[in-house]
Parts: structure tokens; C-alpha cells; sequence
């Protein structure tokens, strides 16, 4: 028996059709029979590769008496945070309010007649455990407030609702004379904090920071820290770490040690966009560092072979549990990528073995439940032996040779994965949707890459993946967030444009013979402005103006998390278009964005590394117009605020002119003039 669930598009939400819960997905029907029957909304929100989202659809929304309770008691909605972020936005500022933490299973309660959340929790138990109350109790507990504390009750949802409008409003009565570079001074410290290596908790990429603490690494800042050495120690843990798949390519999510060992092993499309961006840029400042384009490599060839289809776009993730054996009734986590000491013995030589130990964290007893994860010891070129060690385990677990493996098949659900006939090991369900703004995060990275390491292949892919969505993602003339094999959907939110945006400029960058992708970014830019810039406020708003009736506050993204935040991004773009087509229009936007967010950069930079990018931008963009052949030359440099503009039509003796803003320099005599130039317009203190 299913529920509603099981005609959902969504890999996330069918996960849970088989539920005893009368799960409802996120609709007018289901938030006008809440209210017709007075019942709270139990709202959950996760992802398909959520490793706690998993384990409690297997135990308290699989528990008969759980289902019975809440199927009386309350109205159950389940909601893909990758469908609508904007929901899972709101609602996770709402838990942070409450709990002082977020996370993922995001469970709230709402009242059905206005949706304002009056509890909140992650993950909970079946029974009692982990210092976590048991699920049963918390829906008994909350049914009788919801009853019997009617003022209580108003109370705390009007405090709520007060602090996620004034969080969306962004006043601030504070004023400061702090000049911008001073600003992006204290930010680039901020963010190079951030980034400088800990001592404990879980490691994440958090590339939004790095960024920032690597394009600030040019202003030489007197500071604590030696930003070179953060961004390239960084870059080390990435592509030296056990985040990083060393055998078949890919990155993992994060690593829940401090040493960059063992990871919570799902693979997110957006943190390997990010990632490889990050590691071609390091590259392009001087860092060339053998490790990082291997690292680059390997993952271009496992999102080529696992992660595209065929039309072209890039699938969403990976899960980090996969199973062992077909009959088994649950996946194991890291199953896929993990080995025991005694496969290796069995797999490699003597010789391989001995090597593979002395370069990699591999023992007897394992680094992870008995098992070894592969993190690298030391940086430099692998030898030719540890390449054929590594090659003999990519084949034991894909069952064929790397070289003679072009695709392989995604398991899209559990019965695939465990009715296919694998050569190899069980892989890890593959969610296969297309979702712009993780597609664009990748495509920048594929053509930062290209653009550094000039790579044909990385640009192809990355092209491809452009021209399917924007041949395939409009419907009835607007842009649409999501593609399920074939069919587009969901109105696209402030993050799909500003990505994609920036995606067909980082094309462009890479390749600025080609004006196609100009064209585009200004058609998309056009929409963008159209539907959700905030005429009162400044900034984008994270959805259209004509799809925002279900919630309860517009918001305005402006931290970065996992991906950078839309607006930060979105006012970068402006700048760039400012200079490509001398339309000031732009630039008054960029300056009407900074403007709306610059309480919360004077407030907290720690929020919002990519606004201060964006300032960067605004204050040091710069304009370089020359031939081909110079423009080709500079393109694998570090010129993190300049653009490209190619023309035949230069003063006579020039090599190139550049342009800062609305004024242009001298003409460049020669090759070092120019990059003098272009060098101190980028430092514009």
C-alpha cells in the first residue's frame, strides 16, 4: 500500500511512499484540508542523499503506532529541500530561532491557518535515546499545547513571525564610516579564519570562503594569518584528503573528522562544481600543485562516466549508503568506496601493497569501522606503481577496467540497485533530477578549468549542460528550476538565475570569441530583474513575485551555507555585464544591492563572504580589451575582477587597453605594460 508520495517526481519524496503516514506533498489541497480540519501541519523536509533523512523514514515514519497517532492527529507534508529551497529556508531559520541549531531531517510544526511554526526539531528517535525524546511523545506532547495553550501558543508564533520579518527586512539603525576596502580588509580576515585549519568537528569545503580569502590574498593586508598558505593548505586537505575520492574521481560532502579523513560519503554535485573551480584557481595564482589537477581530472572523468546524461545536464547526487549485497534489507554508508585490509592484500602485490600503505592511511585495522577511506599522505605526482594499485581497485569495485568504463549506468532507486546485475560492487543510488543551479555551479568550475588547464573536453561538457537547459528549462516563457527525465518544472528562484547567469559568463570568460553566452546571460538577467528584484527593498527576492503566496515572509538570500548566496553572486554578475555591454543599468543595481545588504557585511561578514566578492568586484572590476591571441594568454591567469573583451580595433603600437569603470587607461605598449596595468586595476585601494 502507497500513499500520495508514489506519484511524486521527486527520488526524495518517493523514498517515502510506502510510509504508513498519510504523507501529503506541499499544495493548496493540502494546506486548505489542514485548515478545513483544524489540524496542525507536521512539515517535514529533507533530501534523497540526507543520510538521517534515510534512517528516520526507516524507523519512526515506518512505526505502525507513529502513523496511526499522526495520521489522526495531524497534516503530514513531506518537501524536497532541492525542489523548494525556499520553503526549506524559512522554515530552518525558523528552527535555528528555536533550537540554536539546523540540520537535516527538518521537522516543523505549523498551525494550518497562517503557517507559522511553533516547534521544531531534527532527527527524532522511535523510543527515547541519544539524550532525544521519543517521536511518539513529542507528537502526543505538542498535539495537547496545540489544544489546550491557545495564548501561549499565539504568543510564541507572534515572536517567531516578528524575528523572520525582521531577519527579511534587514534594518538596521547602525551606521559606520568604514571604507570598502577597510570592509573587505575585516571580511577577507573573517573568511581566512574561517578557513585556517582546526583542531576539531567535521570538515567542510566551505568554498564561498575560500574564495574570498583567495582573491583578498592580492591586496598583501597586514593580518594574523598567511592567506596564501591557508588557501593553498585548503586546497591540500581537498585533493590530499579522504573527501576526495581517490580511486574513481568525485568529491565526498564533508568529513566528520578534523583530519579530512573519513567522509559522510555522499556526493553532491554543487560542492564538486565549487571544489574544482577552487583547485583551477589556486592553480592559476602560481600554485601548481600535481595533486590538485589530478584531483580536477579524476573528478571530470567520474562526473563524465556517473553524473551526466546522455542529453547533457549533470544528475543531482550520489547517496553515501549503498548495499553489500543484493538481499541485504538496508544499505551500509560508504560501503561503495571503502576497503578491508585483506581485499587489498588479495587485489594488489606485495610491492603496490607496501607503496600504497606508505602513501596512503591504509592499516590492518582500518581508519573507518574496521575498514581503510584513502587520504594521501604527502602532495606531489603518485608514482607509476600507485597509479596501477589504484587502477586494480577502481576495477574491483566498478567490475571493468577505468579506461574501458565511458558511462555507467545510474541505480536511480534501491530495488535497481539491488536487481541489476553489476559487475561490480552495488553503487549508491544516483539521484538523477536536473537542478539548475547546481548544474551552473559546475558548469563555472568545468570552464574555470578549461579556461586554466585548456582542456577541450572540460569546455564540451560544460557547454553541453549550458545549451540543454537553456533549450529545455522555459515553460509558457519563464525559466523553470528542475528537470525529471526530460520534463521541466518549478518556477526557477533566485539562486538558478543568479548561478546560471554566472555560469554563461564563466563560458564566456573562457571562450570570449563566443558571444552566445553574453547574449544569454543578459536574456536570462532581463527575467531576473523582471520578476524578482525588490523595488522596495534592493536585492533579489528568493522567488518571483507571482509564485510567493504560500509563504509566510519573502526572503532575500544573503548567506552563504554549502553554495554561496544568490544576491551575492547575482551582484557580481551585474558588474560583469556592466562592463561587457558599457549598460550602466547594471551598475546601479549592483550599487542599489551592495547598498540593501550592507548592515548585515558591516554586522556579520562571517554570513556573507560572497557579498564581499561581489564589493570586490563593484570596486576593482576591470575591463581588458585586446586581440585573441593576447586574450588566450591571459585567460589561465588569476584575474579574479577582470573581463575579457576581444577587438582588432586598438590604438596603433597598443597591445590592449584597460578599462577601470567608466574611465580607460593608456594604451598598453607591450605585454608587461599591460599586465602592470591590469595588476594594479585590480588593487584599486
Amino acid at each position: 500500500m502507497t500513499n500520495r508520495l508514489a506519484e511524486a517526481k521527486s527520488l526524495y519524496l518517493r523514498k517515502h511512499a510506502e510510509n504508513p503516514i498519510d504523507w501529503w506533498p506541499w499544495c493548496d489541497e493540502a494546506l486548505a484540508t489542514a485548515r478545513a480540519q483544524n489540524k496542525p501541519i507536521f512539515l517535514s523536509i529533507g533530501y534523497s542523499s540526507c543520510h538521517w533523512c534515510t534512517v528516520m523514514e526507516g524507523e519512526a515514519f515506518s512505526d505502525i503506532a507513529i502513523a496511526d497517532y499522526m495520521n489522526t492527529n495531524y497534516l503530514p507534508i513531506k518537501v524536497d529541500r532541492e525542489e523548494r529551497p525556499d520553503l526549506d529556508s524559512i522554515y530552518m531559520q525558523a528552527l535555528q530561532m528555536m533550537s540554536g541549531q539546523g540540520g537535516w531531517p527538518l521537522n516543523i510544526f505549523l498551525s494550518p491557518e497562517d503557517l507559522v511554526p511553533f516547534y521544531a526539531g531534527t532527527y527524532f528517535p522511535v523510543d527515547p535515546r541519544y539524550g532525544r525524546p521519543g517521536f511518539l511523545q513529542v507528537l502526543q506532547a505538542l498535539r495537547r499545547y496545540y489544544d489546550t495553550e491557545k495564548a501561549d501558543l499565539q504568543q510564541r508564533k507572534a515572536l517567531i513571525i516578528e524575528s523572520l520579518l525582521t531577519s527579511a527586512v534587514l534594518q538596521d539603525g547602525t551606521t559606520t564610516d568604514l571604507e570598502d576596502h577597510e570592509l573587505l580588509r575585516q571580511a577577507w580576515e573573517t573568511s581566512t579564519g574561517v578557513i585556517t585549519p582546526s583542531q576539531s568537528g567535521n570538515s567542510f569545503p566551505m568554498i564561498p570562503y575560500t574564495e574570498l580569502a583567495l582573491r583578498g590574498t592580492r591586496f598583501n593586508f597586514e593580518s594574523r594569518y598567511d592567506g596564501k598558505q591557508v588557501c593553498t593548505q585548503r586546497g591540500l586537505d581537498l585533493a590530499l584528503g579522504g573527501i576526495y575520492d581517490h580511486v574513481a574521481g568525485g568529491f565526498h560532502r564533508y568529513t566528520v573528522d578534523p583530519t579530512w579523513t573519513v567522509p559522510h560519503f555522499e556526493k553532491m554535485l554543487y560542492d564538486n562544481g565549487q571544489i574544482v573551480e577552487y583547485l583551477a584557481s589556486l592553480w592559476s595564482t602560481g600554485i601548481q600543485e600535481p595533486a590538485f589537477e589530478r584531483a580536477i581530472a579524476g573528478t571530470v572523468q567520474w562526473l563524465k562516466r556517473e553524473m551526466t546524461a546522455p542529453e547533457g545536464y549533470f544528475y543531482a547526487s550520489q547517496d553515501a549508503d549503498s548495499f553489500t549485497e543484493s538481499t541485504a534489507v538496508e544499505p551500509e554508508e560508504g560501503a561503495f568506496y571503502v576497503w578491508s585490509y585483506s581485499e587489498l592484500e588479495q587485489l594488489l602485490t606485495a610491492e603496490e601493497l607496501t607503496e600504497l600503505q606508505h602513501q596512503f592511511t591504509v592499516t590492518p585495522n582500518g581508519n573507518f569501522e574496521g575498514r581503510n577511506v584513502l587520504q594521501r599522505r604527502n602532495s606531489g605526482q603518485l608514482s607509476a606503481t600507485l597509479e596501477t594499485a589504484l587502477s586494480k581497485l577502481f576495477n574491483a569495485r566498478y567490475g571493468v577496467s577505468s579506461e574501458s568504463l565511458e558511462t555507467f549506468p545510474p541505480a536511480r532507486n534501491n530495488q535497481e540497485a539491488k536487481t541489476t546485475n553489476w559487475p561490480g560492487r552495488i553503487p549508491s543510488v544516483t539521484d538523477t533530477k536536473m537542478i539548475v543551479a547546481w548544474n551552473s555551479l559546475m558548469i563555472s568550475g568545468l570552464a574555470k578549468a578549461a579556461g586554466v588547464f585548456q582542456q577541450p573536453l572540460y569546455l564540451e561538457l560544460a557547454a553541453r549542460a549550458a545549451n540543454f537547459i537553456w533549450e529545455n528549462q522555459f515553460v509558457d516563457g519563464r525559466f523553470q528550476r528542475l528537470n525529471y527525465q526530460g520534463k521541466p518544472t518549478v518556477l526557477a528562484q533566485s539562486e538558478d538565475y543568479a548561478l546560471f547567469i554566472k555560469a554563461l559568463l564563466d563560458l564566456q570568460a573562457s571562450n570570449p570569441e563566443h558571444k552566445q553566452w553574453l547574449e544569454k546571460a543578459i536574456a536570462i538577467q532581463d527575467e531576473f530583474n523582471e520578476f524578482l528584484w525588490s523595488v522596495e527593498l534592493g536585492g533579489y527576492n528568493n522567488t518571483s513575485s507571482d509564485s510567493s503566496q504560500d509563504l509566510i515572509v519573502r526572503e532575500r538570500s544573503y548567506a552563504d551555507n554549502a553554495t554561496p548566496s544568490a544576491n551575492g553572486i547575482a551582484i557580481a554578475n551585474l558588474v560583469r555585464l556592466a562592463l561587457l555591454t558599457d549598460n550602466l543599468d547594471y551598475l546601479d543595481l549592483a550599487e542599489l544591492g551592495l547598498k540593501a545588504f550592507r548592515s548585515v557585511m558591516h554586522r556579520a561578514p562571517q554570513a556573507c563572504p560572497s557579498l564581499f566578492t561581489a564589493l570586490d568586484w563593484y570596486r576593482n572590476s576591470t575591463l581588458i580589451r585586446s586581440t585573441t591571441e593576447q586574450i588566450n594568454a591571459l585567460i589561465p591567469k588569476y584575474l579574479p575582477t577582470a573581463v575579457f573583451a576581444i577587438t582588432s580595433d586598438l590604438p596603433e603600437g597598443s597591445v590592449g587597453l584597460v578599462c577601470q569603470g567608466l574611465k580607460c587607461l593608456a594604451p598598453a605598449e607591450s605585454v608587461e605594460h599591460l599586465l602592470q596595468q591590469v595588476e594594479k586595476s585590480q588593487n584599486r585601494a
